[in-house]
C-alpha cells in the first residue's frame, strides 16, 4: 500500500442527473450512467491543495526528491528499508477540504507531516492562506487545519455506513499537479483492513487517484463526502485500480477530538491479537474460526488486570460478535479511557465473560530482536532449539523462553530467530518442560506454539511429526 505521497482528491457532488448512454447494438436498449457535471460545478469549490513546505535539520543526509510517490508506503509499512523521506528543503503537496466556513479543512495527518510551513490555496487559484496544523492523527491519517477565513464553501457531509460495493463515487484533486481534475468510479468493497492500519475499515474503490490526491473527500451521488482518501495500491506509484478512503465518521470523530483537545484519546486493553485459522481453532476446540486470539498480554494492563491470558479467543465485544479480529482494537479504542467492557472469551472448551477497565492508549515501544544461542537437536517439531540467555530475556520482557536456531521449512512455518515462549495456553520455564509438552502431543496434532518474532508476538499453529 502507499500513502498519496501529498494528494488532493474529490469534491462533494450535489444531485446528479442521470445521462442517458446511447442505444446498444445488441437489444437496442438504454442504459442510465450518471453525470457528473452538476457535482464537479457545486462541490468543486470546496476542495483545496494543501501545500507544506519541509525544512530538513541541518546537517540531515540527502534523501528521496519530494515528488517521490513511495516514500509514504516505505515509511508506513516497511521501517527497515532504506529511507525515502523528503529531501531539504522539500515541497509536499496534497488536497484537502472544507468543513466550516471560517476555514477548518480536513486532510491527510502525512500530507502536512513535518516541521514545515503549511499552505492551503483554494479551488479558484487566487487565493492562498497560511494554515495552522490543529492536530494530526498519524494512526488514522488524519488532519485538521485552520485558516483565517470566513464565508468559505463547504462540502456537503455523508455517512459511510449506507455505502454498497458497486455504488457510484467520484474523487477531485490534483494527480501529478493537475488541479481540478475529477474522476469516477464505483465501491469495490468496505471495512477493509489492511497491514498496519489497525483502527480505519477502509473503503476500497476503484476510482483513479494518484500522487497529488491524498487527503481529498470521497463522495457519492448525493454529493456527499463517505471518505477521506488517503492511500493506493500501485508498484510503480501511479492508479492501478486499487484506492482506499477513511470512512467519512472515522475522519470528523478524530477531527472533532483533534480541536478540543489537540489529539486523540484511545482505549487500551494491552493485548496482542492475531486471527484465527482452521488449525488454531482445531487446536483450540473451536468448532469455527471466528474470534480474535490474544497472543501476548502486557504486564499490567487492564487485560493483565482481568486475567486474559495467552490462549483466549476473544468472540464478542459488549455483545457485539467479533467475526473479524480487526474489529476488536476498533472497538477497544473507541472505548474511553476509565470505561468498562465486558468480552465474551473461549477458555478451556468453554465460553465465559471477562470484564475490563479501558486504560490509555500510548506510542508502543519496539522489542528487540533475539540472538540465537547454541545449537540443539532437532525435535518432533522439525526445530532446533536451546535457551535464551537471561539478558535477553529482560530485553524482550519475558521470563523464559527458547530461540529456534534452524527450522526444517517442509515441516514448520518457524524460521530462525523465532523464540517460543509457550505451548497453547501453558508456559515453561525449562527445555525440559517444553520438550515434554510436545511429547504429550499425538503425531499428526497440531499444536499452537506461541511465538516472538520481531515486534509482534503470535501463535503459530505446527503439526507434530
Amino acid at each position: 500500500m502507499r500513502r498519496l505521497a501529498c494528494a488532493v482528491l474529490l469534491t462533494a457532488f450535489a444531485s446528479v442527473a442521470p445521462a442517458q448512454a446511447p442505444k446498444s447494438a445488441a437489444g437496442g436498449r438504454t442504459a442510465n450512467l450518471p453525470d457528473f457535471t452538476a457535482l464537479m460545478k457545486q462541490q468543486g469549490p470546496a476542495v483545496v491543495n494543501v501545500i507544506t513546505k519541509r525544512v530538513e535539520a541541518k546537517g540531515a543526509k540527502p534523501q528521496a526528491q519530494a515528488e517521490d510517490p513511495l516514500q509514504e508506503f516505505f515509511r508506513r509499512f516497511m521501517p527497515d528499508s532504506p529511507d525515502r523521506e523528503r529531501g531539504p528543503g522539500g515541497m509536499g503537496l496534497g488536497s484537502g477540504f472544507i468543513i466550516s466556513e471560517d476555514g477548518y479543512v480536513l486532510t491527510n495527518a502525512h500530507v502536512v507531516a513535518g516541521d514545515g510551513e503549511v499552505t492551503v490555496r483554494l479551488a479558484d487559484a487566487k487565493r492562498e492562506f497560511k494554515a495552522k496544523v490543529i492536530g494530526a492523527d498519524e494512526r488514522t491519517d488524519v488532519a485538521l487545519l485552520k485558516i483565517d477565513a470566513k464565508g468559505l464553501p463547504t462540502v456537503k457531509l455523508g455517512k459511510s455506513g449506507a455505502l454498497q460495493p458497486g455504488e457510484w463515487v467520484a474523487a477531485i484533486g490534483s494527480p501529478f499537479g493537475f488541479e481540478n481534475t475529477i474522476t469516477a468510479g464505483i465501491v469495490s468493497a468496505t471495512g477493509r483492513s489492511l497491514p498496519a492500519e489497525t483502527y480505519v475499515p477502509f473503503i476500497q474503490t476503484d476510482v483513479a487517484v494518484n500522487p497529488g490526491n491524498s487527503g481529498g473527500p470521497l463522495i457519492n451521488l448525493a454529493g456527499e463526502v463517505v471518505g477521506v482518501n488517503s492511500m493506493i495500491y500501485s508498484q510503480t506509484g501511479g492508479y492501478m485500480g486499487v484506492s482506499f478512503a477513511i470512512p467519512i465518521e472515522v475522519a470528523l470523530d478524530v477531527s472533532k477530538q483533534l480541536r478540543s483537545e489537540g489529539k486523540v484519546t484511545r482505549g487500551r486493553l494491552g493485548v496482542r491479537i492475531q486471527p484465527m485459522t482452521k488449525e488454531l481453532a482445531q487446536s483450540f476446540k473451536l468448532k469455527e474460526a471466528n474470534g480474535a486470539l490474544i497472543a501476548s498480554v502486557e504486564p499490567g494492563s487492564p487485560a493483565d488486570k482481568a486475567g486474559l491470558k495467552p490462549g483466549d479467543v476473544v468472540l464478542a465485544f459488549n455483545g457485539q460478535d467479533i467475526d473479524d479480529p480487526n474489529k476488536l482494537p476498533r472497538l477497544v479504542a473507541a472505548t474511553k479511557p476509565g470505561q468498562s467492557a465486558t468480552l465474551r472469551i473461549w477458555r478451556n472448551g468453554q465460553a465465559e465473560d471477562v470484564k475490563f477497565t479501558a486504560a490509555e492508549l500510548v506510542a508502543e515501544a519496539k522489542t528487540p530482536k533475539p540472538q540465537p544461542d547454541k545449537a540443539n537437536q532437532p525435535n518432533r517439531l522439525g526445530l532446533v532449539v536451546s535457551e535464551l540467555p537471561p539478558a535477553q530475556r529482560k530485553q524482550l520482557g519475558i521470563e523464559y523462553g527458547l530461540v529456534v536456531e534452524r527450522a526444517d521449512a517442509s515441516k514448520t512455518p518457524l524460521r530462525p530467530g523465532d523464540v517460543i515462549v509457550g505451548v497453547g495456553r501453558e508456559a515453561f520455564s525449562s527445555l525440559e518442560d517444553f520438550n515434554r509438552l510436545i511429547e504429550e502431543q499425538k503425531q499428526g496434532d497440531t499444536v499452537a506454539l506461541l511465538v516472538k518474532r520481531g515486534e509482534a508476538t503470535v501463535y503459530v499453529p505446527v503439526e507434530v511429526g
